[in-house]
C-alpha cells in the first residue's frame, strides 16, 4: 500500500512562493499518477494539479494555470508542486493523492479509493 507524506507548507506573504513535496513509500511509484488537492476551512476539497506516472503530462485547475507547476522525480519517489505568486485565496491544507495506472486528467476527480497523504498547511497572509 502506498503511503504519502506531504512537506514544506508554511506561512508566506502574498506574492511569495512555496514548493510542496509529496514523498511516496512504494517501490513502484513510477506506476502511479499523482494529484494535488486542497481544502480551505469551510470549503470542499478541490483539485489543484496532477501529473501522470512518467511526468510528461500534467493537468491543472484553471486557477492554477500559469502560477503552479507540478513535476516529479521517480528516482526519489517524490512529486512536487511549485506555487508562485501566492494569494490569500490559496490558504488551505494541501493533500496529494496517488492512483496506479491513471492519467493526469483522471486524477482531477476525487476518489476515496486513492492513497492520500495527511496534508500540509499553506497560509498566505501579510
Amino acid at each position: 500500500q502506498v503511503q504519502l507524506v506531504e512537506s514544506w507548507g508554511g506561512l508566506v506573504q502574498p506574492g511569495e512562493s512555496l514548493r510542496l513535496s509529496c514523498a511516496a513509500s512504494v517501490r513502484t511509484f513510477n506506476n502511479y499518477a499523482v494529484g494535488w488537492f486542497r481544502q480551505a476551512p469551510g470549503k470542499d476539497r478541490e483539485f489543484v494539479a496532477a501529473v501522470n506516472w512518467r511526468g510528461d503530462y500534467t493537468y491543472y485547475a484553471d486557477f492554477a494555470k500559469g502560477r503552479f507547476t507540478v513535476s516529479r522525480d521517480n528516482a526519489k519517489n517524490t512529486v512536487f508542486l511549485q506555487m508562485n505568486n501566492l494569494g490569500s485565496e490559496d490558504t488551505a491544507v494541501y493533500h496529494c493523492a496517488a492512483r496506479p495506472g491513471a492519467s493526469a486528467q483522471a486524477m482531477s476527480v476525487f476518489s476515496r479509493d486513492d492513497a492520500w497523504g495527511q496534508g500540509t498547511q499553506v497560509t498566505v497572509s501579510s
